[in-house]
C-alpha cells in the first residue's frame, strides 16, 4: 500500500515529519484532502489547522499560518511561516 511521505515545516524549524496515510489542510480555496497517488499539486494555505492521519490511524495536529502546500510523488510539503503542533 502506497503511503505519504509528509513534512511539515515552520520558516525557522521543522515541525514534524513522517509517513502518512492522508493529509487535510485549509487552502485559500477550501478545505483539501490528499492521499496516496494525489495529482501534483500547489495551494496557497489559509490560516487554520493541518491534520496528518498515521498509518495507524492516529492523527497529528498542527496550526499553520501563512505558507503553501505542495504535493508530488506522494511527498506532501507543508511550508508555513508559522507552525506549531497543537
Amino acid at each position: 500500500m502506497a503511503v505519504l511521505n509528509v513534512s511539515v515545516v515552520a520558516a525557522d524549524h521543522e515541525v514534524w515529519t513522517g509517513e502518512a496515510s492522508m493529509v487535510v489542510a485549509r487552502t485559500v480555496e477550501g478545505q483539501i484532502g490528499i492521499l496516496p497517488g494525489h495529482e501534483p499539486l500547489l495551494a496557497i494555505l489559509a490560516e487554520g489547522e493541518v491534520r496528518v492521519t498515521l498509518n495507524g490511524g492516529e492523527s497529528i495536529t498542527a496550526s499553520a499560518d501563512d505558507g503553501f502546500l505542495s504535493v508530488e510523488n506522494n511527498t506532501v510539503t507543508i511550508v508555513a511561516r508559522q507552525a506549531e503542533l497543537v
